[in-house]
């Protein structure tokens, strides 16, 4: 990467001289423009930096979807004990990582493409456009997308609605370009997911598409239905089998979670993950996490020696907590990222077949596909006794670290992890999101956002709610809602944010439901 950014340079420098000088001083050893653009270096050198900022680090993931969906908790009594955790906002950047790293260059990088007739490098671009703002927008809500780039003083943010319609149009363009290049062989040195295969890329798009259509399925139905169908029936096909997955490579960096446990001391197992993957007698806990290295705390189930944090616990020092489970040590050596994988899109068809989509096939199967491809993607052994398991359910949770019920909780939830062909759809949902959830581990976005959504997997109430009128106030039975807009925005476009503001459910809080989130019955 550093090599293909340090060549970028040269040509960028050897570009600025005069034609006198470079007349006067051709060197035959140097590397020139047209070099540069027979490798493609011009335009695929942008890439692996935009796809390397889709993900957050701490105060853009870790204290905020990740403690939100209750993958993990933090030990530390950040700013008092009063922060993003128990739903008082002290971070708030995603949206710069986000604009700043992936809209900005990738804008600069169309031009170039564009300019230069490089058709896939253009919609390879607005996909990865569409992979971070499909993120960001499950944060904030409404987001600046078909004005990005204007030079007024007020740029308009594109509604929740209109955004999911300019992406399933976009991702039509795509597949199209993608289908008409399916040999194309450009992108293969900028291209450390797939090596530069356009027909990997299709299956991502029709993937993406199907996320998305299951994201609206309960606000728009319809429109959710036909570009779910869509996807299904396309001849390019889904992410199904895990060697198909797009993980994408940490180039050379630390895994963020990595960094904020073993280093930082900042995170540990959450409490809900206790709860669901201890009951459930599931194998993966061991290849997510390491047991606790204080025994005391795991003495209501000492023979499966794992301990989570609540989160939005009350906390006096960081070290009551810092001998919960941290993850696992593999996580030291991770070289690449999951976005998304073949359990997701399985059990994304497995609610598709829920609602009637037509070529979704049957819920069941791709219930257990899911969850066979979650096993073997993480390495766990024991899924046929897991997939049979009628009986085990999530269990309660005591913190161990303070005297009497401070922190502790009785699981709201009773799933188990059989197939029950019987049961209501509600129930059927229920077991699907729940073991979707504990598949997304270490990729807590969507899990958030099918959370709000759903209402699954039924997740323990923070124990310290701290919301205020400040950013809004969260009800003591409910949960946050959304992240407010960045305070740059709120300053600096403030016309734009109230136009935003207005096609939403109400004001710029914590409070407000985003467009997908109608909080009525799944079906």
């Amino acid at each position: 990467m550093k090599k293909i950014l340090f060549l970028f340079i040269v040509a960028l420098l050897a570009g600025a001289c005069t034609d006198e000088f470079e007349e006067a001083n051709t060197n035959p050893y140097q590397i020139s423009d047209s070099s540069l653009e027979q490798n493609f270096n011009h335009v695929g050198a942008y890439f692996p930096s935009m796809l390397s900022n889709i993900f957050g680090h701490q105060i853009e993931e870790n204290l905020v979807a990740e403690s939100f969906c209750d993958y993990m908790a933090t030990p530390t009594p950040f700013v008092g004990g009063v922060n993003n955790t128990t739903y008082y906002i002290r971070w708030n950047t995603y949206w710069n990582r986000i604009y700043g790293s992936i809209m900005a260059p990738s804008r600069q990088v169309i031009q170039i493409a564009e300019d230069g007739g490089y058709d896939v490098f253009v919609k390879w671009a607005e996909l990865i456009q569409i992979l971070g703002l499909s993120r960001l927008t499950t944060y904030h809500g409404p987001l600046i997308y078909s004005e990005y780039g204007s030079t007024e003083s007020t740029i308009n943010y594109d509604s929740e609605q209109e955004l999911y319609n300019a992406w399933f149009a976009k991702l039509d363009e795509i597949q199209a370009t993608f289908s008409a290049n399916a040999d194309y062989t450009g992108m293969q040195s900028f291209d450390a997911s797939y090596g530069g295969d356009v027909s990997q890329w299709m299956k991502l798009v029709n993937s993406m598409r199907l996320r998305l259509a299951i994201r609206i399925s309960k606000v728009a139905p319809a429109l959710a239905k036909t570009e779910g169908e869509k996807a299904i029936a396309d001849p390019a096909g889904l992410i199904v089998e895990n060697g198909d997955n797009l993980n994408i490579s940490l180039y050379g960096s630390k895994l963020y979670l990595a960094v904020i446990c073993f280093e930082w001391n900042d995170t540990r197992m959450s409490a809900g993950m206790e709860s669901f993957l201890v009951g459930l007698k599931d194998p993966r806990i061991e290849t997510y996490f390491q047991p606790a290295t204080n025994a005391s705390l795991v003495a209501d189930h000492p023979e499966v020696p794992y301990k989570g944090i609540r989160n939005g616990a009350s906390l006096v020092a960081k070290d009551d907590h810092t001998g919960c489970s941290m993850i696992n040590e593999s996580f030291r050596s991770i070289t690449e990222r999951s976005y998304l994988t073949a359990a997701e899109v399985n059990f994304d068809l497995a609610e598709a077949a829920l609602r009637g989509w037509e070529g979704a096939g049957d819920a069941a199967a791709y219930y257990e596909a899911g969850i066979r491809a979650s096993f073997a993607e993480w390495g766990a052994g024991g899924v046929d006794a897991y997939l049979a398991d009628a009986t085990s359910t999530p269990i309660d949770y005591n913190d161990a670290a303070y005297s009497g019920d401070v922190n502790d909780f009785v699981s709201r939830s009773t799933v188990t992890v059989a197939w029950d062909e019987a049961a209501t759809n509600e129930e059927k949902l229920e077991k699907i999101i729940t073991q979707k959830w504990i598949a997304g581990f270490t990729n807590p976005n969507e899990p958030w956002a099918d959370f709000r959504r759903t209402g699954y997997p039924k997740l323990p109430l923070v124990y310290q709610n701290s919301s205020s009128s400040d950013w809004g106030v969260i009800p003591n039975d409910e949960w946050i809602k959304r992240m407010p807009f960045v305070d740059a925005e709120r300053t600096g476009n403030s016309e734009a944010v109230a136009n935003a503001v207005a096609t939403m459910k109400g004001d710029d809080l914590i409070s407000t439901r985003l467009w997908w989130d109608t909080g009525n019955s799944n079906f």
